[in-house]
């Protein structure tokens, strides 16, 4: 189990001046970097055990923050 959050800005890097550029011109990318942050610290309180889960959820969650991060890397990948 990672105890390390998976930012946006650490998934993608080099991707860092985009993400910040999208975030405020793009409207759609920014409901989902602003859900993918949400979701995220979500679970890293449940991977923390300082929100308390089920594996079942947590792996819901991890499969949902997938997805999104999916998404995003294609809006990026546009760039």
């Amino acid at each position: 189990m990672s105890h390390v959050a998976h930012e946006l800005h650490e998934e993608f890097p080099e991707k860092a001046a985009a993400i910040h550029s999208l975030k405020s011109t793009n409207a759609h990318f920014a409901r989902l970097a602003e859900e993918y942050h949400t979701l995220n610290r979500t679970l890293h309180r449940m991977e923390t055990e300082v929100e308390p889960a089920d594996d079942a959820t947590i792996e819901t969650l991890k499969k949902k923050r997938l997805q999104l991060k999916d998404e995003i890397s294609q809006i990026l990948a546009a760039q």
